[in-house]
C-alpha cells in the first residue's frame, strides 16, 4: 500500500489505521545493467507476492528520479501470473557492457533506467500515469506499489538508498511498511524469475524442507545448493552483531529422529524483518559455516541458508513446542571412538551426545532449573549442566575426571535478548538458572553446542563464597602457587589489590609463593621492543601485598629473552618467586641468566645449586616457545628445601572435545611430555645426590593429574601430585568450557610426607576473577639431612 507523507514542502494524510501490506510488491530494482563496470548486461525490476496474483492487464512504469514538468512515465505492459512465494522478473533496457545476461525473464521492456535514482511504480492499468510528485502519485488508485531510490522525489514517505552500475536496492521481507528507505536495502543484484532461474543460465532452486536440508549427518546433502520452498514458523531471531539472522522450525516434521526440523537464515548485519511466531517460506543458499577454513577447520559447521530471500505467508502462528532436556535425555557417551572425522557419519541420537544435539540443531529446546558450572564470562555466556549428577564438585561445578569420562550434560548459554532490555546474568558456579531457559541449539567454536535463549530464567544466588586456608604453624613452611594471569606493571591498581588480597586473606601469606605469567615492565603493549625487565611489575605486587596487610616480600626471577617464552605476544610472562624474608632464606648464587643451565651439584655430600635463581636447561628444545622451569634453593629453620617454579606449553592447538575430529588429537601434549623428561631429569639429580632431600615442585603445568606429562613427574613415587590425594569432587583449580579441570599443580619428594595441601577457590568458579586460576597451597615440614 502506498503511504502518504510530507514531501518536497507537500502534506498529504496517512490513514489512521494503515496497516503493512504483504501483497504483490516491487521486490527489487536494479538500472545499472550494461553500464560501466556492471556484471549484468540489463536492467530489471523484481515483482514477488505471498498469494498468487494475475497480472494481466498490470503494467511496470518508471519516471525519472527529478522529473521536470515535461517527464513522462514510461510504460511496461505485464502479463501472466506472480506464484505465492515466487517471483517475476521484468527485463528491461540492455546497455553496452556487462558480460552476464539475465535469466529469460517473464515479460520483457525496453526502458532505460537510471542507476542511481528513480521511481518505478506497479500500476493496475496500461495508461502511462500522470503524477509528478509524491502527492500525487499517492492519490492515484491504479498504483499498487512504488518505489524511489537515491535522490528521488517520487516515493513512498522517504527514498530506498541510492543503487548504482553495480549494486540494485532490494527488500529484506515482503512486508511493506510504505517507507522506501525502511524497505530497501542497497546490494549486489540477484534476479530471479518465476521458474527460480539465477543469472546466467543458473540451476533453478530445488524445493526442499527443512529436514531435507539438515539431512541425516552433519554436513547437509543440499550443501552449497540454491533451495526455495523452504517454510517454517519463526522461532528466535538475533538482531544484534554482525551475524544476525532468524530461526525457522517446520511445523509439520517427517518421523526421522536424525533429521532436525529447525533452521538458522543468516541475514549478516542486516536485521530480519519477521516476527516470532510468523510464517515464511524462503529461498537461499544452503551453506556449512565453519569459524575459519572449512578445509582445515577442526570444529563443526553450523547449516545455515545465506542470502535469503523469504515471504511472509502469515503472522501470529503458535511455536511448536520445544524438546524438553530432563537429566537422562542426552546420551552419556560423546562421540563413536575412534570415529576420525565425524561429519559424514549418520548420526545416531539415541546414543551419541554429539548426534543428540546435531539432530537438533536450529530446534528450540528447553531446560529448566539448570544449576551453573562455569560462571558468566567477559563475552556474555555461562554454561549449566543438564546433568546434575554427573561427576558434580564440591562447590557446584563439574568435575572433569579424564579422557574417557567427557561431561556430556555441560551446555553452554547465551542471550538472544539484547542487553539493555535483559541484562545476562552474572552467574558463579553452582547458581541455577530457576525456571525455563529455551531457545534454538547452536554451535560455537568455544564451548561447542549451546542455547541460543530467548526465554532465560532467573538467576538464584546460592551464596558461593571464596575460600579462606588456615595460616601455617610456627614450624610449617607454607609454599603456595598462583598463575596471575598476565600481570604487568601497567595492569590497574585493582587488579594488583584483588591479587594482593588473594594471597593476604585468603592463602594467608604463604612463606614462599611460587608465581606464573609475570609479564615485563610494560606488558603486552611493548612487543618487540628489547623490554624484559619486570621489576616494576614486581615491586607493584608486592607493594599492593603490604598494603593488603601482608608481609613485604622479597622475590627472585630472571629475565627471559625478548619474545622468546612464549604467551601473550611482547608480555614476556616468566616464572618468579616471592618469599618473606622474616620466616625463610633464599640462598643466593649469581649466575643465572636467560642462557645459563643450573646444574646440581654436591657438596660436603650435599646436593646444591650452581646458580640460585637458575632455569632448568633453558637451552633444551623442549622450552621452545615456552616458560623455562626457575629453580631455587630455600632455608627454613636450618633446613633446605629446593623449589622449582614451571609454567609448561599451553593447551594451543589441540583439537577440542566437541569438535568433528573424535577422539581429538591433544598435539600440545608432545611438547609437555618433553618438558615432564627435562624437569623429572634434574629431580632425579637432586635425588641421586640426597634420596630425601626437599623438593616442590609448583605450577601452571596446563595438564591433567591423568595426563602423560604428571605420569613421567610421578613414575616410581619420586614425587607426589597433591592434587591426586584430594577426593575426586575437590580435584581443580580451573573452569573451562564448564568443566573443572586440574592444570595447576604442587608435587613433592617422598622426604615431604609430614603435610597438608588445600587448592583455594578464590577465582575460577566466580564471574569476578583477579586471575582465571586458583592458587593453591601446601603447608609442610621439611626433613632434616
Amino acid at each position: 500500500m502506498l503511504a502518504v507523507g510530507a514531501v518536497a514542502g507537500l502534506a498529504f494524510a496517512v490513514p489512521a489505521e494503515a496497516t503493512p501490506s504483504v501483497d504483490v510488491v516491487i521486490a527489487e530494482v536494479y538500472g545499472g545493467g550494461g553500464n560501466s563496470g556492471a556484471t549484468l548486461t540489463d536492467d530489471f525490476v523484481e515483482l514477488a507476492s505471498s498469494v498468487t496474483v494475475p497480472l494481466d492487464g498490470f503494467s511496470l512504469q518508471y519516471l525519472p528520479g527529478t522529473p521536470s514538468a515535461s517527464s513522462k512515465w514510461q510504460v511496461t505492459a505485464l502479463t501472466g501470473s506472480v506464484a505465492a512465494g515466487g517471483r517475476y522478473l521484468i527485463g528491461e533496457a540492455k546497455g553496452a557492457g556487462g558480460t552476464v545476461d539475465l535469466p529469460v525473464p517473464d515479460v520483457a521492456g525496453g526502458i532505460a533506467m537510471a542507476a542511481g535514482s528513480g521511481t518505478v511504480a506497479l500500476v493496475s492499468g496500461t495508461d502511462p500515469l500522470t503524477c509528478l510528485t509524491a502527492a500525487d502519485c499517492a492519490a492515484d488508485t491504479r498504483i499498487r506499489d512504488l518505489v524511489g531510490y537515491g535522490t528521488a522525489t517520487v516515493r513512498e514517505t522517504s527514498p530506498a538508498p541510492a543503487a548504482s552500475n553495480t549494486t540494485s536496492v532490494a527488500r529484506a521481507t515482503l512486508v511493506d511498511t510504505d517507507d522506501n528507505s525502511n524497505d530497501f536495502t542497497a546490494g549486489a543484484p540477484t534476479p530471479v524469475n518465476s521458474k527460480g532461474e539465477t543469472p546466467g543460465g543458473g540451476t533453478p532452486p530445488v524445493t526442499a524442507k527443512i529436514h531435507d536440508i539438515q539431512g541425516t549427518t552433519r554436513i547437509s546433502p543440499l550443501n552449497g545448493q540454491k533451495v526455495t520452498g523452504v517454510t517454517g514458523i519463526v522461532t528466535a531471531l538475533r538482531t544484534f552483531g554482525s551475524a544476525r539472522g532468524f530461526w525457522l522450525t517446520d511445523p509439520q516434521p517427517d518421523s526421522d529422529p536424525r533429521t532436525s526440523e529447525g533452521l538458522l537464515v543468516f541475514t549478516g548485519a542486516s536485521t530480519p524483518q519477521v516476527a516470532v511466531g510468523d510464517s515464511v517460506t524462503v529461498t537461499g543458499t544452503v551453506s556449512e559455516y565453519y569459524p575459519d577454513d572449512p578445509a582445515a577447520s577442526v570444529y563443526q559447521s553450523t547449516t545455515e541458508l545465506v542470502s535469503p530471500q523469504w515471504t511472509v505467508l502469515s503472522s501470529g502462528n503458535p511455536l511448536p513446542a520445544p524438546a524438553v532436556i530432563a537429566p537422562g535425555t542426552v546420551p552419556d557417551t560423546l562421540a563413536p571412538q575412534p570415529g576420525g572425522n565425524i561429519e559424514n557419519l549418520p548420526l545416531e541420537p539415541a546414543t551419541y551426545a554429539l548426534d543428540f544435539w546435531e539432530a537438533h540443531e536450529g530446534e528450540v529446546v528447553s531446560i529448566s532449573d539448570a544449576r551453573v558450572v562455569g560462571p558468566t564470562t567477559a563475552y556474555g555466556e555461562l554454561y549449566v549442566t543438564t546433568k546434575p549428577d554427573q561427576n558434580p564438585s564440591v562447590r557446584g561445578g563439574t568435575v572433569y575426571a579424564g579422557y574417557e569420562q567427557p561431561n556430556t550434560g555441560v551446555l553452554k548459554i547465551e542471550s538472544l535478548i539484547p542487553f539493555a532490555q535483559r541484562p545476562f546474568p552474572k552467574a558463579n558456579t553452582g547458581d541455577v538458572l530457576t525456571g525455563i531457559t529455551s531457545g534454538p541449539v547452536d554451535y560455537s567454536e568455544y564451548g561447542g553446542y549451546r542455547i541460543e535463549a530467548s526465554v532465560l530464567g532467573e538467576l538464584k544466588d546460592n551464596g558461593l563464597t571464596r575460600e579462606v586456608t588456615r595460616k601455617q604453624r610456627w614450624d610449617q613452611l607454607a609454599v603456595a602457587t598462583y598463575n596471575v594471569e598476565n600481570l604487568s606493571a601497567v595492569d590497574s591498581q585493582d587488579k594488583f589489590d584483588q591479587l594482593a588480597h588473594g594471597v593476604v586473606d585468603n592463602l594467608a601469606s604463604p612463606d614462599v609463593v611460587t608465581l606464573e605469567e609475570i609479564q615485563d615492565n610494560n606488558g603486552a603493549a611493548g612487543k618487540g621492543d628489547g623490554v624484559v625487565a619486570a621489576d616494576r611489575t614486581l615491586t607493584r605486587f608486592v607493594d599492593a601485598i603490604v598494603a593488603a596487610g601482608g608481609p613485604r616480600y622479597q622475590w627472585r626471577e630472571i629475565d627471559p629473552q625478548d619474545l622468546a617464552d612464549g604467551g601473550q605476544p611482547g608480555g614476556n610472562i616468566r616464572t618468579a618467586f616471592l618469599f618473606n624474608p622474616s620466616r625463610v632464606s633464599f640462598v643466593d648464587r649469581p649466575g643465572g641468566d636467560a642462557t645459563t643451565a643450573v646444574k646440581v651439584v654436591k657438596t660436603s655430600g650435599r646436593p646444591r645449586l650452581s646458580v640460585s635463581p637458575g632455569r632448568v636447561d633453558p637451552a633444551n628444545e623442549a622450552w621452545q616457545d615456552s616458560r623455562k622451569p626457575l629453580a631455587g634453593e630455600f632455608v627454613f629453620q636450618g633446613r633446605t628445601v629446593f623449589v622449582i617454579a614451571n609454567h609448561f606449553n599451553s593447551k594451543g592447538g589441540d583439537q577440542p572435545t566437541h569438535g568433528r575430529y573424535q577422539p581429538p588429537t591433544r598435539s600440545s601434549e608432545v611438547q609437555r611430555a618433553k618438558q615432564a623428561q627435562v624437569l623429572r631429569g634434574f629431580v632425579d639429580q637432586i635425588l641421586a645426590a640426597n634420596p630425601v632431600a626437599n623438593i616442590v615442585v609448583a605450577g601452571d603445568l596446563n595438564d591433567y593429574q591423568f595426563s602423560p606429562a604428571l605420569a613421567t613427574l610421578t613414575a616410581r613415587g619420586a614425587l607426589t601430585d597433591l592434587i591426586t590425594t584430594l577426593p575426586v569432587s575437590e580435584r581443580y583449580s580451573y573452569v573451562y568450557e564448564g568443566n573443572s579441570q586440574v592444570l595447576d599443580h604442587i608435587l613433592v619428594s617422598r622426604s615431604l610426607c609430614r603435610l597438608d595441601y588445600d587448592v583455594v577457590h578464590v577465582n575460577a568458579e566466580f564471574a569476578q576473577q583477579a586471575s582465571d586460576h586458583d592458587p593453591q597451597v601446601v603447608r609442610l615440614t621439611p626433613l632434616w639431612w
